[in-house]
């Protein structure tokens, strides 16, 4: 089972030291917000966050005060929690020649069902894809 919307993800630039990723976590959970998948890591000595939340508005008035934030559209899939999986979204992109730009996922051992985000050279396409 492959579900794949379009959705937006908050890109969060930062400041690379302890703590900011405890600041932003507190904001996003005095707002109610609930983070879905994150990535982050340090790229030319800043903090780059890229997150998909379960209320963009909320998480956007949450962070605006202390942080850059740009807005990007991904492609969300929700799909079965089991070997194989990935394989097949995979494959079947590269072989429609859709490249996967970036790629970052959600999941327990115990869930059903894992959460994936990537972006590609073509999102669109790859939603109607993934639906079939």
């Amino acid at each position: 089972m492959l579900k794949a919307t379009i959705s937006k993800e908050l890109v969060i630039y930062a400041a690379d030291e302890i703590g900011t990723l405890a600041r932003l976590s507190k904001a996003l959970s005095e707002k109610g917000v609930n983070v879905l998948a994150m990535a982050t890591w340090v790229e030319d000595g800043r903090g780059i966050i890229r997150l998909v939340t379960d209320d963009h508005l909320r998480s956007t008035e949450a962070l605006a005060d202390g942080y850059q934030i740009e807005e990007a559209p991904v492609v969300s899939v929700r799909a079965d929690h089991k070997p194989g999986i990935l394989r097949g979204l995979t494959e079947t992109l590269a072989y429609e020649q859709i490249n996967i730009e970036y790629l970052y996922a959600s999941a327990d051992i115990d869930q059903a069902v894992c959460f994936v985000v990537l972006n590609t050279s073509d999102n669109e396409r790859a939603m109607i894809l993934l639906n079939d």
